[in-house]
């Protein structure tokens, strides 16, 4: 039986997940053939109560890989040049093995299995960073192939909001539009939104889970 101390630990939190917040923007909406422009991530920690924290951050402009598709709706949406000098941007290739490095170290370090993508609509930068592993030919991947934690989803059931920025104001989070848009940002709001999801519902009573408690239906 697990310890009330054990329920403190993040590899128990998530089904041994180790949860990774993303934002990336991109030159489309094409996975496989749209240029990423930017990618942010943060990791996560439990504190010895159990409350969820961010870690460690990383952030990254990107050059466009070679035959990619630059979409000019899209950089007038995320207001991004990719071909501006002064952007600093590395390669694809680069970026990813450092992020990769990085969530498997986090990993290692928190004994979980695989790490999970958690980001706003999370299946568009799932799908982006899933195609950019394939495409830099990373064989280990430490990240889920397919199942990711939706921030949206999670705003609509707390607090009936879908759109990142109405679910940060709803659940008593800032928000500066501003600076909406940037990989930075957006994920660093991202993982303000997780930790106060996961966290409000621990001070609900929600977790540790109560197997005492029986389901209510609403006839």
């Amino acid at each position: 039986m697990s310890t009330k101390k054990e329920f403190n630990l993040l590899n128990n939190r998530f089904r041994n997940f180790y949860p990774v917040v993303i934002d990336i923007e991109t030159a489309g909406f094409n996975p496989k053939t749209d240029a990423i422009l930017e990618i942010a991530l943060i990791t996560l920690k439990m504190d010895k109560l159990g409350w969820l924290h961010k870690a460690n951050t990383l952030h990254f402009h990107i050059k466009p890989f070679k035959g990619s598709i630059i979409n000019p709706n899209a950089i007038a949406f995320n207001k991004i040049d990719p071909f501006n000098p002064l952007r600093g941007a590395i390669s694809e290739k680069l970026a990813i093995e450092s992020i990769l490095e990085t969530v498997r170290n986090g990993i290692k370090q928190e004994c979980c299995s695989k790490g999970i993508v958690v980001a706003h609509n999370a299946n568009f930068d799932h799908n982006f960073l899933m195609s950019a592993i394939k495409r830099v030919q990373i064989k280990k991947n430490p990240f889920h192939e397919f199942v990711t934690f939706d921030t949206a989803s999670l705003s609509a059931l707390v607090v009936g909001e879908t759109v990142l920025s109405k679910a940060c104001k709803a659940i008593g989070l800032t928000f500066d539009n501003n600076q909406a848009h940037s990989a930075l940002y957006d994920t660093l709001q991202t993982a303000n939104l997780f930790c106060e999801l996961v966290n409000r519902w621990k001070y609900l009573g929600g977790w540790p889970v109560n197997i005492k408690n029986k389901s209510i239906l609403i006839q």
